[in-house]
């Protein structure tokens, strides 16, 4: 790997142009210098060490403006391949993605949960070495794993700094520990920032919008993509918007904010509410151990059609959503909210719907523009493929790939 200075900025070069390529999906070398602003012979020179290397490919000629028709790129999606890991509370998913971001493979399972991270991440790791070998998919061509997870967490040094899932997890490296037993990079991040930067990158959104991702999957979290850009504050625990404020007489949480967000609208609460309602949580067959909250929760939101009782509590929850995503586009003046995670996969249609109407009701630039809220095209699926797509987009997409022979 070239560390030198005209090295790195040749390798960040490229990267720009690869993510040119990437979000135009067919361009030409005229269209790249001119999205780029790089000069027309920087381009041909970065353009050929990336078809040298495999990783774009001529398509055909597009049509002509008056003169010589001009020459087509495109990715070669086969030429790379990253990993994305979802590492949740009650459950892990893994997925592989092509060059282009486009998921290939993707297996997930439980029993993470209560181990301690000597016996857990064996077990993940083996789990991306099974998906590897049944997707056929060469260990020289993958880049890299994305671990996204919730925080807070110290993103540079692969730390958690949460102690869940339980206290053994407070300040354990997990990042460099699961490098160690793969033998290859692992990155790694936020959970909701892998969730809405992957909807970019699949082409859920337009380029240069600035849209926000409320993520809830047994937490609660928050992201903001501006021209593709996650915003990441000082040490990338940024826009958690679980952990606002919205009652201040409320008990304390565990993150030591009173009356949080999460503690009225999560999924633990909803539970919670279930439980202490008379026989709904019996009726709905609610797990009394409380061990997978997601399953418990999934089962009141499908209850939710037929069952007023079970109904309500889903939509007290996205009331109170509807507080967060206000707050967060009037913060950052979005102009769209993508809903991503997998409880938003069991009950997006009436999250979607009551939080939609009071952003536009209540939202401080609302006769500026219109802020759209949206589901996820990702489903519960959105933060694994997200962390796939951030070591897409990192530096070890770019670095000098060995030629080939």
């Amino acid at each position: 790997m070239t560390t030198g200075p005209v090295a790195a900025s040749r390798s960040k070069t490229r990267g720009v142009v690869l993510n040119l390529i990437r979000a135009g999906r067919t361009v030409s070398r005229v269209e790249l210098a001119a999205n780029s602003g790089l000069t027309p012979p920087t381009i041909t020179q970065v353009v050929r060490e990336l078809m040298e290397y495999g990783l774009v490919v001529e398509v055909g000629r597009g049509t002509s403006t008056g003169g010589k028709p001009p020459t087509l790129l495109q990715l070669n999606p086969q030429a790379r391949y990253s990993v994305g890991v979802l590492f949740e509370r009650n459950i892990c998913v893994v997925v592989i993605t092509d060059l282009a971001g486009r998921p290939v493979a993707r297996t997930s399972f439980h029993g993470t949960e209560l181990l301690p991270p000597e016996q857990a991440l064996p077990l993940v790791a083996s789990r991306v070495e099974a998906l590897l070998g049944t997707a056929g998919v060469e260990r020289d061509k993958v880049l890299g794993v994305g671990l996204v997870s919730y925080g807070p967490q110290d993103r540079r040094a692969g730390v958690l700094l949460s102690p869940q899932p339980t206290a053994v997890w407070l300040g354990y490296p997990i990042a460099p520990k699961l490098s160690e037993l793969l033998g290859m990079p692992v990155m790694l991040d936020n959970d909701a920032a892998a969730a809405a930067i992957g909807e970019y990158w699949l082409g859920a959104v337009e380029q240069g919008s600035t849209y926000g991702c409320v993520y809830m999957a047994s937490g609660i979290g928050g992201a903001v993509v501006s021209a593709g850009e996650v915003y990441r504050g000082s040490s990338s625990n940024s826009v958690e918007i679980g952990h606002i404020s919205i009652d201040l007489n409320g008990e304390e949480c565990s993150c030591g904010n009173f009356g949080c967000l999460e503690n009225y609208a999560g999924p633990s609460a909803v539970i919670r509410q279930a439980f202490a309602t008379d026989g709904l949580a019996r009726r709905l067959g609610l797990d009394p151990l409380g061990i997978d909250c997601l399953a418990d929760f999934a089962l009141i939101a499908a209850a939710a059609a037929d069952d007023p009782t079970a109904r309500e509590l889903i939509e007290r929850s996205a009331r109170h959503l509807a507080v967060g995503a206000v707050t967060m586009a009037t913060l950052f003046d979005l102009d769209l909210i993508v809903l991503a995670g997998s409880s938003f996969a069991a009950a997006g249609p009436t999250f979607r719907s009551l939080i939609e109407r009071e952003v536009q009701r209540r939202c401080f630039a609302r006769r500026a523009h219109p802020v759209r809220v949206v589901q996820s095209v990702s489903g519960s699926d959105a933060a694994a493929i997200g962390g796939a797509v951030l070591v897409l987009q990192s530096e070890l997409a770019i670095l000098d790939p060995p030629r080939p022979a």
